[in-house]
């Protein structure tokens, strides 16, 4: 029987695209041609969103928001936001394994390309490749289910 169950689980990638991009560079070129004390301090804040766009057919929009600030000395280098979102089928599951799914595998599939765009954006504004660590979705999610549900921050 539970064989049975798992052949009827469905988990598709219906499409993956970019749903909004932000990048900002207030401080060039100033930044290029100034001598420079230190590393800048770089922040990475995480956002997850998720929606049914027709739930009798198991179709499901995530979204995941990465906002990267690089700042030195109180002022901002470069500011990145990207919002990735996909498209899923996903039938079979319900209740707490499908929000599992939304809020953990789906942002798994979207992280490769936010992390692709955030350090092609950041490298075409003329700084070093930005390379966002890999980040721990299960841990996330379990960390909310416990009352903890501040934004997570990456330094």
């Amino acid at each position: 029987m539970e064989q049975d169950q798992q052949e009827n689980i469905v988990f598709n990638i219906e499409k993956i695209y970019i749903k909004d991009i932000s990048y900002e560079a207030p401080s060039v070129p100033m930044t290029f041609v100034q001598a420079q004390d230190g590393a800048a301090e770089i922040g990475v804040q995480l956002g997850l969103e998720h929606g049914a766009l027709n739930a009798e057919h198991g179709i499901y929009e995530v979204a995941l928001t990465v906002t990267a600030t690089a700042n030195r000395e109180s002022k901002t280098i470069f500011l990145v936001e990207v919002k990735q979102a996909g498209i899923f089928r996903i039938n079979g599951i319900e209740g707490e394994t499908l929000q599992r799914t939304l809020q953990i595998s789906c942002a798994y599939v979207l992280l490769p390309f936010v992390r692709e765009t955030i350090n092609e954006l950041v490298g075409k504004g003329g700084f070093p490749q930005l390379l966002i660590n890999p980040i721990n979705f299960e841990a996330l999610y379990e960390q909310k289910q416990v009352g903890q549900a501040n934004p997570p921050s990456i330094n």
